[in-house]
């Protein structure tokens, strides 16, 4: 998304003659929900939890993802700044470098993750007798380097692209669950022996851990917003309405077919390729979405190093992580993006009410160790407790924000006194 964005104010306060009204970033937010993993991601939930639970989870996951939103919205709507100058202006200059490392991390399992539906596509493609060679891995090769081409030189088509390609493939989700219901009963319980096993709070932290990156980085979007109640009005009408309604979709299609391979059940039930190139179309500008905003990433922290190295370079990693078969272990990836991430905006946050009250530019230091360390600390303590299977609020990802607020709240208040 950030390629749509002014890249000239990056560095500074959006001008206020840029703002918009709430309502069209919620429209933005909303169409990219409507994603290929996040089809996965409940269809993998509705066979684990059964229809009632796995849609529960999702209304709960909707107002977690909107009470965070709505906070790293105002404070944006406040300072209209970059995700990138507010993580400066509480990690420091080296601190954000190191959260932006991990970010881009992120943005490149997230391509691994897209560019495995991809290469799943093709492989549906194939079975069909479309005449077209090739297996997984081949595929998944072709697409990143195809992708990663397409993102260095095509990228702003890309972005304008997205915001007809994952409408469509909403669409295209949603007559796959009409005709799956409308094939028979469906058995709505959940089924004996899951894909993927787990527990309601493992499904809660799942649901919101994939849709945290897009949580913390809501700046980079929200800063164009005109006021505060329009911030909050445009997160109340994107996350508590999309999360349950792709998670009813989603889960409603596993159910009813015994499948989670969206490709696969787009084919048999006689979709054919139309169908199956609006998917591969909402992959593309997605993972294009991904590379650019993980080279930016990357490209803000080494200024001496050109961008186009780092999609490049991007690409390579992402294909790599789909080779080694990231989509198969993808709760545990969702899971640990929920331990990762929220502790980066609880951080900005809670220094966006208290310790920056303005738009100040003074330089940031190199690095604040409160910030850094307690994040790292979060980690070192919700990643193993989720080895074990402790948590407070059976929710690893609330676990985790509500473990770094309430420490780093202490550490300014101890440091005050």
């Amino acid at each position: 998304m950030s390629g749509g964005h002014s890249d000239a104010h990056a560095g500074g306060p959006l001008p206020e003659n840029l703002t918009v009204a709430g309502w069209r970033v919620a429209l933005i937010i909303t169409s990219f929900t409507f994603s290929l993993p996040g089809f996965l991601n409940g269809a993998q939930t509705g066979l684990a939890l059964g229809l009632d639970r796995a849609v529960l989870a999702a209304l709960l996951a909707g107002l977690i993802l909107c009470a965070g939103a709505c906070l790293t919205a105002v404070i944006s709507v406040r300072t209209r700044l970059t995700t990138y100058v507010l993580v400066q202006r509480s990690f420091g200059l080296k601190g954000a470098a190191l959260v932006n490392i991990v970010i881009a991390i992120v943005h490149f399992c997230w391509f691994g993750v897209n560019v495995s539906f991809f290469g799943d596509a093709m492989v549906a493609a194939s079975k069909e007798g479309y005449g077209i060679p090739g297996d997984f891995g081949t595929f998944v090769i072709i697409g990143s380097v195809l992708i990663t081409i397409s993102t260095i030189y095509g990228f702003r088509t890309l972005d304008r692209l997205a915001m007809v390609a994952v409408p469509l493939a909403g669409a295209i989700l949603i007559a796959v669950c009409v005709t799956a219901v409308s094939a028979g009963p469906v058995d709505l319980a959940p089924v004996a022996n899951p894909p993927t096993p787990m527990s309601f709070g493992i499904a809660l932290s799942a649901l919101v851990g994939g849709n945290m990156l897009t949580v913390a980085a809501m700046p980079d979007l929200s800063r164009f917003i005109r006021t505060r109640r329009g911030a909050i009005g445009g997160m109340l009408l994107s996350f508590p309405l999309a999360a349950p309604l792709l998670m009813l979709i989603s889960a409603l299609i596993a159910l009813a077919t015994g499948q989670t391979d969206i490709m696969q059940i787009v084919v048999s039930m006689g979709f054919g390729i139309p169908a199956l190139a609006m998917l591969l179309l909402s992959v593309w500008t997605i993972n294009a979405l991904n590379l650019y905003s993980a080279g930016l990433s990357m490209a803000a922290t080494f200024p001496n190093v050109r961008h186009w190295i780092f999609i490049v370079g991007g690409g390579a990693i992402g294909c790599t992580f789909a080779l080694l078969g990231i989509i198969n272990s993808f709760i545990p990836f969702l899971v640990m993006l929920g331990l990762i991430i929220p502790p980066i905006a609880a951080i900005y946050v809670i220094d966006g009410f208290t310790r920056f009250a303005g738009t100040d530019s003074e330089t940031p230091p190199a690095i604040v160790w409160p910030a850094v360390g307690v994040w790292l600390g979060s980690l070192a303590v919700t990643i193993p407790a989720m080895r074990m299977g402790l948590s407070l609020t059976t929710v690893p990802a609330l676990d985790a924000t509500l473990l770094a607020a309430g420490s780093y709240g202490l550490l300014l208040w101890w440091k005050r006194r």
